[in-house]
């Protein structure tokens, strides 16, 4: 179908009637902001495959000016440029807004003198096609992110009268407009004024303090913590995400007699008593201080500072039992010799530690403190959803080069702090910018000789900088942070000094000069800037990227990502993300030098397998489980459960070291739940067993399963309960697997016996095997608890989720099939009710068996597809495949899986149901030997979202 055909197709299919061909970037779509695209992913895809732009549009932001940068300065190499018109209506574009457009080459700006201007209009050229994005979003982080946004994409030739229009639009738009100088940028500053704050009629009452849904769900895990009667515990939760506020929170849930609060800065006690009274009440004088100037000796709520109350003296003047509920705050200094004083002396009901870092660069084991009891951990990902921290725009840029030398490990201090380095970081630094009227950053580095050189240079330069090190006195340090914060400098250089335990709220800059050897630390030095602060808005995060073996960590990190999958962190660096209104970006050249990284490592490996298991060891305190590791760990129980050198979860514990013993059939048992239901794709089996297994006589009926089901959304049918049965008896795996069926590999026994339309019921050798062995029984439940976690990922009510990944064998399960024929499945296989469709869209080896079919994203909705070979159009199973009712609807219901290629693994994205076109059948003659099959246009009925698209069908 050529061109023309293609869009007017589009055009009817969006405009017209569903009955023409759409197509997934020609149809006229409505744009919003949903979980799983957003207005700005699709302006991205726009421009990312565009020849020029121009956009007429009348708010603009300095947030969304951060990743736009780093996309225009790619696309400036590729020699696409664009215009912006817009304008000062209502003095919304801040004079920084201005300043930060003019910095940008490839983006000519235009200012528009018409009164009234409040277009928000996106218009890309395709060259022999146009498309616009037309509708209420601004180039706002929140309208293009967030915000209840509608816009329409439209494309149309350039001849269509909506073309001449927007194009008449726009030039008398650009007729009525002014470029952008600094001459009327020094007008306008001169003469803007902020937009006044809302008035309010009347000063606002105090709304009374609540829980959040993550202080909530940590305070659930300190009672169960207190109900197993343990006396101490650790809450990780990042600077800014309400840590005070859990705290009292957890003090009112416990209703302490006395309760102690400590802490290092009096300046932090009388602000958190001013928060704990706020949410506990009661009078003033339950309420008291001791520090070095004040002593409330009587106080029910007492807040110290380490520095007095750690005098002997004061001790001295408290019984071991005075309090019965003690916090320590800032929780990883509690290694130093005053709080082991303290924790000497005193002896309350419960302590509660509260941390930022409790991974201590000196070491320090600040889990053992707690007795390993890591009540809750708040991850920045989810305080970054959840609105708790200011959103940060992170863009990976490549390190200096010059002669084809780049920064390594081993890279040269001379190198490090040439003039020529120096001036390219400066240069990058300025062009990003940052939130604010003044730089106030934080610069990581290598080494202390290259913080101190850096440091020099930059104030040469006129940005005042100060480094610091682990040779510098706390006075030093804290007299730098003051300095910083009043503006006095711009930037402190140190080398790993604030990766714990400093705030620096003021921070609208991160910038990092080193190689990430550590997940962890990379995050800590993240969080730096991430602390609310009255108008910083946002933080620029700027890391500069050399030819690192680490390298691979960075998006890693970045994203929270635990899945070990090397693919997906390819999509991590390929395609933009975000989290909330936080934006990620790589340049072109630093996302080549990451995926060289990942390259050369793999990342489920036994030895990072065993960095990831010690690691978790040592912050609990004890062998971590399954459970652990989806809770705390930097790597997802998924990645043991489908490691192919691991048969289960207790044979790695094994390798560890532990002391497990397990039975022939206790492993396999194990080997059964890990590989078949860890995964969490269908909770069906999982809930059973959970309910079987906390039962009394370990028994339960149907009608119990129907509503533990039914409870937690999941589709009931006969088709799926019997397929349940067939699961658990092993009967779906009595099919050879080499020289044995995979029901012998697993024990050849049933886990649950279902007698009659009844009872279900543990099978007797395996309750025998939970009852005495109390290590089997833990690693069991293990696997069902990880199982049922991981199934949240998951859609319950439908037999597959959109955009997730099965492999065959999964497919097999989940259509209730009462076999597991994905060995002999290949391409497709064609059930009574429903066929899967596999694909793998890119052919690695034009010499296999699966190259000659061409399976080609016709219009990014439908795919040319075809049964394999020989196959006719008489052919048994192409007639059931287009077998329709009386009503003309499909007797076979088609879903269509995809992997971009076969170096991905075995796992394929459910794309959804699809349907074969009317007209589009066709017997053809493929490959070298003139092979028959039939060919067949498959539409999707869901469109693809951007981002998939681009996943799986577009070029590197």
């Amino acid at each position: 179908m050529d061109k023309n055909t293609v869009i007017r197709e589009a055009i009817l299919n969006g405009l017209y009637s569903q009955d023409y061909p759409g197509h997934n970037l020609l149809t006229p779509q409505l744009v919003t902001n949903q979980a799983a695209s957003t207005i700005w992913q699709t302006i991205q895809d726009e421009l990312q495959h565009c020849r020029h732009f121009t956009w007429a549009v009348a708010f603009i932001t300095t947030d969304m000016l951060v990743p736009l940068k780093a996309l225009l300065a790619d696309l400036a190499e590729q020699g696409v440029c664009g215009t912006l018109l817009t304008g000062d209506y209502l003095g919304f574009n801040t004079p920084q807004t201005f300043a930060e457009l003019m910095k940008i080459p490839n983006l000519t700006v235009r200012i528009v003198g018409q009164p009234g201007f409040h277009a928000k209009g996106y218009l890309f050229d395709h060259g022999d096609y146009q498309t616009a994005v037309i509708g209420s979003a601004n180039f706002t982080c929140a309208a293009l992110l967030q915000n209840t946004e509608w816009a329409l994409r439209v494309s149309s030739r350039t001849d269509a009268s909506l073309t001449r229009q927007l194009s008449g639009q726009l030039t008398a738009l650009s007729q009525a407009s002014q470029p952008l100088t600094a001459q009327w940028l020094a007008a306008y500053r001169a003469a803007w004024q902020p937009l006044p704050a809302a008035k309010q009629s009347a000063p606002a009452p105090v709304a009374p303090i609540a829980a959040n849904q993550m202080q909530r769900a940590a305070l659930a895990s300190l009672r169960q913590l207190l109900a197993s009667g343990a006396h101490r515990g650790l809450v990780v939760s990042a600077t800014g995400t309400g840590k005070t506020y859990l705290g009292a929170f957890a003090v009112k849930d416990f209703q302490p007699r006395r309760f102690l609060y400590v802490v290092h800065r009096e300046q932090i006690a009388k602000k958190t008593l001013a928060s704990f009274r706020r949410v506990i009440g009661g009078p003033a004088s339950d309420y008291g201080l001791l520090t070095g100037n004040r002593h409330d000796w009587g106080a029910k709520y007492l807040f110290a500072t380490v520095q007095t109350l750690s005098q002997p003296g004061t001790l001295a003047k408290f019984a071991a039992t005075a309090f019965d509920y003690i916090l320590i705050d800032e929780a990883h200094r509690a290694t130093a010799p005053s709080y082991q004083g303290l924790f000497d002396h005193f002896q309350p009901q419960f302590w509660l530690g509260m941390t930022a870092t409790p991974e201590r660069m000196d070491k320090q084991d600040v889990y053992a403190l707690f007795d390993y009891h890591l009540a809750y951990e708040v991850r920045l990902k989810e305080a970054l959803d959840a609105g708790m921290l200011a959103p940060f725009h992170y863009v990976g840029v490549q390190d200096y080069e010059q002669d084809g030398e780049v920064v390594t490990e081993t890279t040269g201090l001379r190198y490090l702090v040439s003039d020529q380095r120096v001036r390219y970081i400066l240069d990058q630094m300025d062009y990003y910018g940052y939130c604010g009227s003044q730089a106030r950053g934080l610069i990581f580095c290598s080494r202390q000789e290259e913080a101190r050189e850096l440091a020099a240079k930059f104030s040469a330069a006129g940005h005042p900088a100060i480094a610091l090190t682990n040779e510098d006195s706390p006075r030093r340090r804290q007299r730098a942070v003051q300095r910083l914060e009043a503006g006095n400098i711009e930037y402190i250089v140190t080398v790993d000094l604030f990766n714990e335990g400093v705030d620096i709220p003021a921070l609208n800059q991160i910038i990092m000069l080193r190689n990430t050897q550590s997940a962890v630390v990379f995050t800590q030095q993240l969080g730096r800037g991430l602390r609310k602060f009255p108008g910083k808005g946002y933080v620029t995060v700027l890391d500069f990227i050399g030819n690192y073996q680490n390298n691979f960590l960075i998006p890693l990190a970045l994203n929270q990502d635990t899945s070990r999958q090397a693919d997906r962190a390819r999509q991590e660096v390929q395609l933009p993300a975000t989290i909330g209104v936080s934006t990620i970006t790589f340049r072109r050249v630093a996302a080549e030098r990451i995926l060289q990284s990942l390259a050369a490592v793999k990342l489920d490996s036994l030895r990072e397998l065993r960095t990831a298991y010690q690691d978790l060891h040592r912050r609990l305190g004890r062998p971590p489980l399954l459970f652990d590791f989806y809770r705390y760990g930097e790597v997802s129980p998924l990645v043991f459960a489908e490691n192919s050198r691991l048969a289960n979860y207790g044979e790695f514990l094994a390798r560890m070291g532990e002391p497990v013993r397990l039975t022939t059939h206790e492993r396999a048992v194990l080997s059964f739940l890990t590989k078949e239901l860890v995964n969490g794709k269908r909770p069906h089996e999982l809930v059973l067993l959970k309910l079987l297994l906390t039962a009394q006589e370990h028994q339960c009926s149907q009608e119990e399963l129907v509503a533990a089901l039914r409870k937690r959304g999941a589709y009931v049918s006969p088709a799926v309960l019997q397929s349940v049965d067939d699961i658990l008896s092993l009967r779906f795996f009595a099919v050879k697997a080499g020289k044995q069926t995979r029901r012998d590999q697993y024990g050849g026994t049933p886990l649950v016996v279902h007698s009659g339309l009844v009872d279900y019921r543990l099978a007797p050798a395996l309750a025998a095997a939970l009852a005495a062995h109390p290590q089997f029984s833990e690693l069991v439940n293990d696997a069902v608890d990880t199982g049922l976690a991981l199934s949240e990922n998951y859609d319950a009510s439908q037999q597959f989720t959109i955009y997730q990944q099965y492999d065959r064998k999964d497919v097999c399960r989940l259509l209730n099939w009462p076999l597991d024929v994905s060995a002999p499945m290949y391409g497709y296989r064609v059930g009574e009710q429903e066929c899967p469709i596999f694909i793998t869209y890119r052919k690695e080896d034009d010499q296999r068996r699966n190259a000659i079919y061409n399976n080609q994203l016709e219009n990014g909705r439908s795919l040319r597809w075809y049964t394999r070979s020989p196959r006719h159009l008489s052919s048994p199973e192409v007639q059931r495949l287009l077998a329709t009712d009386e009503h003309g609807r499909p007797r076979v219901k088609l879903h269509l899986f995809v992997k971009r290629s076969d170096a991905v693994g075995k796992q394929f994205y459910y794309l959804g149901p699809a349907t074969i076109q009317p007209g589009s059948v066709k017997e053809e003659q493929l490959g070298a030997k003139q092979k028959a099959a039939v060919g067949m246009e498959l539409q999707l009925a869901q469109p693809l979202s951007v981002r998939m698209r681009r996943l799986l069908f577009e070029e590197d």
